[in-house]
């Protein structure tokens, strides 16, 4: 690590700690050359991973766009930010653990209709209505029927 303030390459750790979202460590450090102290932090690297677009383009996945779709499907329901990132997290979290470089965008909308179906079936309706492009009226009771079949069999169930 070089010294920011005379360039000299060594240096000693006086301190380590995690940050406070444990996603880094902060580390004091002094330059044993001139005595300087300066701060440093350390990270995992993530290798990207790259979306795979229905129209057969690449680009990597952004967590941003895929909490702004969870977020315009909630628009005015009463879902807090903080479920929507946590849902992203948990996401994000999959699609990391799969190893995979190359992710269908598919897989990713069918991930997060799952989680929005447990958070709100207002939004998860709203969201499957973009994702799967419903062609006409027609298609969209279809989604509508095996969600009200889902919910009340489960209900059923639960007797």
């Amino acid at each position: 690590m070089k010294c920011p303030f005379c360039e000299h390459t060594e240096s000693k750790v006086l301190d380590s700690r995690s940050t406070e979202d444990d996603e880094q460590i902060r580390r004091r450090r002094e330059c044993l050359k001139c005595g300087s102290r300066f701060t440093t932090y350390e990270k995992i690297e993530k290798i990207p991973i790259y979306v795979i677009k229905r129209d057969g383009t690449r680009q990597i996945f952004s967590r941003e766009k895929l909490l702004g779709g969870l977020m315009k499907a909630c628009e005015k329901r009463p879902v807090p930010v903080a479920t929507l990132e946590k849902a992203v997290d948990e996401i994000e979290a999959q699609l990391y653990n799969s190893l995979d470089l190359e992710i269908t965008s598919k897989l990713i909308g069918e991930l997060a209709m799952a989680k929005l179906k447990d958070i709100d079936e207002v939004a998860y309706v709203r969201f499957a209505s973009v994702y799967r492009q419903f062609a006409d009226v027609e298609s969209f009771k279809k989604e509508l029927s095996k969600l009200l079949g889902e919910k009340k069999y489960n209900s059923e169930s639960r007797r």
